[in-house]
């Protein structure tokens, strides 16, 4: 495990939280509403988190909303994290090849960015009919810190969402970005908080609010906890954009002082 006295570990992570509703099917609102929110930010953040397909609400209409990599999305990211100086992180129905997927992007300021498909399809909402499944996980750094993001469903999978502190694949912030509906409010604030003791590391979920075009409704809930499983955030059910400061130093002292994971089963994913 790093040190917390290594320079190139940024003893506090800046994490903002942009909860809002929608704007269905229509990627250029979208653009123009969370342009609105997180331009006041420049200079003031590292990271700014957006919720799951932020462009055009969970939708099953791949192919009349994909987009192609690097698309009029993209840009408006890269745009963005010009803009502010942060990584900004959301994800953006898109088609590669013959496929289309649910897929998070991770775009820093210098304008280059790394990608991560979601792994688990939501059966109940036939997801699955209509996206490929990634394969792959994904682990950013940023600023000394390790990062792995992933998408809605994916909280549901502690496997999948497993830390290996210590490893290449270890990471000290979880981050889920999520459509993450009011009738399973209790799980998504329940398995947040699980995932952040379990894996000894701080976790954020974004969630949006508002009601879609297929009549879901969403009650936000977005969240920031510590290692505990903390609020660092008050859940709130309205639009709202909140900036918390992670601290390395107490992250790696709770993890001497509670040091669980060197009890954890050896496993391989396949």
């Amino acid at each position: 495990m790093s040190s917390v006295t290594d320079p190139s570990i940024a003893p506090q992570l800046r994490v903002t939280l942009v909860q809002t509703q929608l704007h269905w099917h229509d990627a250029a609102a979208n653009h123009l509403q969370f342009a609105r929110m997180i331009e006041p930010l420049q200079g003031t953040t590292d990271l700014i988190v957006l919720p799951e397909m932020f462009t055009t609400g969970f939708t099953m209409a791949a192919a009349e909303v994909a987009e192609p990599p690097g698309g009029p999305s993209t840009e408006w990211m890269r745009e963005m994290a010009h803009r502010t100086g942060a990584v900004v992180t959301g994800s953006v129905v898109t088609r590669d090849g013959k496929g289309y997927f649910n897929r998070l992007i991770w775009m820093q300021p210098d304008g280059g960015y790394r990608t991560y498909d979601k792994r688990h399809l939501f059966r109940l909402g036939r997801e699955h009919e209509h996206y490929s499944a990634g394969r792959d996980q994904l682990t950013v750094t940023l600023q000394g810190w390790n990062i792995r993001p992933l998408i809605c469903y994916d909280l549901r999978f502690p496997v999948w969402s497993r830390n290996r502190i210590g490893t290449e694949d270890g990471y000290d912030l979880l981050v889920y970005v999520a459509n993450w509906p009011e009738r399973r409010r209790y799980p998504w604030t329940t398995l947040l908080r699980a995932r952040a003791i379990e894996n000894l590391s701080y976790c954020i979920g974004v969630n949006r609010v508002g009601t879609d075009a297929t009549g879901v409704t969403y009650t936000g809930d977005s969240a920031a906890l510590d290692f505990l499983g903390e609020p660092l955030t008050q859940a709130c059910e309205s639009e709202f954009v909140a900036t918390v400061s992670l601290d390395y130093a107490a992250l790696k002292a709770f993890r001497g002082k509670f040091a669980a994971y060197l009890d954890a089963d050896d496993f391989t994913l396949r």
